[in-house]
């Protein structure tokens, strides 16, 4: 029976949808920059005690290897254009990442300058030096640069360098070509929910997501912050369903992250948006107060105050 307090009133405590599986694209040990998924998430297969026959279990493991091999995406440098400034011209690479294997209907574009490539070259040799070896960073020229020839050969050379540097481990999961790709958006994105201009750090997010939860298919939970702000952009624009709908995927991403700073007040604002769409928030009830019991002294930030400290700094 659902709880007859309201939302938002004295001793409010609210609940959790049960989160649906996550499919499962890479379980890889963790990064040194990136949370580590839960050991839970690696260990969803039947119990020992289970009915399933011999068949039937050879079909399940065979849906879960085909579940746990990792996402392959594909860069390509789709286009360039020469951008003029005061005192300056650029050319802004358009760099499009898609998944392969299937057919990616969130495919993400970003743009970036030579300048980008050339820092992330920098930063990638001072801690992998070695592993970079063979991969080839296109040359600076002094003149020429904005010349139809040197764009081109160059738009051919930054995808080649883009496909060599993902091929190595270590640095396509690396918090240095992470934010390479999206922290520019991201950090965008949140500046823009800080200014309450929703709909265009809703735009940005739109861009980013999409790549960030593919580059850090190992680790669901990195994606979190950047679907809370997108949860909180939908709700103060009053779009209550569609905000909920992107809640649940971060709780699906935190299913097994319970002590994850965004889980309670996310499950909070979740119980919230249940309530106004008049769905049944038993569950959520529970599990809030389950881990409320936990942490009997400590106080949570509200969501909308966690998403507006993100990339401050």
């Amino acid at each position: 029976m659902a709880s007859p307090e309201h939302p938002g009133s004295p001793g409010w405590r609210g609940p959790i949808n049960q989160c649906r599986t996550r499919t499962r694209q890479e379980v890889l040990p963790p990064g040194p920059d990136l949370p580590c998924p839960g050991p839970e998430e690696a260990q969803d297969g039947p119990s020992s005690n289970s009915s399933m026959t011999t068949r039937e279990l050879q079909e399940h493991w065979q849906k879960e290897k085909s579940r746990w091999k990792h996402v392959r995406l594909l860069f390509e440098i789709a286009s360039a254009r020469i951008e003029e400034r005061k005192v300056s011209k650029f050319v802004m690479y358009q760099v499009v990442v898609i998944q392969t294997g299937s057919f990616d209907s969130d495919k993400a574009v970003v743009e970036r300058r030579y300048s980008d490539f050339e820092r992330l070259q920098k930063a990638l040799l001072k801690r992998f030096g070695p592993e970079l070896e063979d991969v080839a960073f296109p040359r600076k020229r002094v003149t020429g640069n904005l010349s139809a020839e040197t764009i081109c050969e160059r738009r051919r050379e930054l995808r080649e360098y883009l496909r060599l540097l993902y091929a190595v481990r270590a640095v396509r999961r690396s918090r240095e070509f992470l934010d390479f790709l999206t922290r520019p958006e991201l950090r965008e994105a949140f500046g823009c929910l800080r200014a309450g201009q929703y709909a265009r750090a809703l735009e940005l997010l739109g861009r980013a997501l999409p790549l960030q939860e593919k580059l850090t298919a190992h680790c669901p939970s990195a994606a979190v912050p950047a679907l809370c702000a997108a949860l909180v952009c939908l709700r103060d624009l009053e779009r209550p369903a569609e905000a909920f709908a992107v809640g649940e995927r971060a709780l699906r991403c935190l299913r097994t992250r319970e002590n994850h700073r965004y889980y309670a007040p996310l499950l909070d604002a979740m119980v919230r948006l249940a309530y106004a769409l008049g769905k049944d928030f038993a569950a959520l009830q529970s599990r809030l107060d389950e881990n409320q019991l936990r942490r009997p002294t400590h106080r949570d930030a509200t969501l909308k105050e966690l998403t507006v400290r993100e990339y401050l700094s």
